[in-house]
């Protein structure tokens, strides 16, 4: 195994702290239905990342099965007010969607 204390550190792309994780799941179908969606979707994500609040979003599975978006300094029920106008939630490509907290240790 390669000694990886003598190794460059990678840059922190997460500081150490507590996030919020927003989990979706999607429907079976989401790569068909997602098309006239998408755009809003994604700029919903720019604008809430450009803001400083959304720290990451990003497909789970392959296809994707759902998605998992990384927030800090917010609170709950900001996060669900995100969730709220995401255009994939409004269109039904999301069928349920939770929050918890994320401790980054490393």
């Amino acid at each position: 195994m390669a000694d990886v204390s003598a190794a460059a550190a990678p840059p922190a792309v997460l500081p150490p702290g507590q996030y919020l994780l927003l989990r979706y799941a999607y429907v079976p179908d989401i790569l068909e239905r997602r098309g006239p969606h998408r755009d809003g979707h994604l700029e919903h994500a720019r604008r809430a990342k450009a803001a400083g609040l959304l720290h990451a979003i990003g497909a789970v599975g392959s296809p994707p099965t759902g998605a998992l978006l990384v927030f800090a300094d917010v609170n709950p029920a900001d996060v669900e007010a995100y969730a709220g106008g995401d255009p994939y939630v409004a269109a039904g490509l999301v069928t349920s969607h939770d929050v918890e907290v994320w401790t980054v240790v490393t």
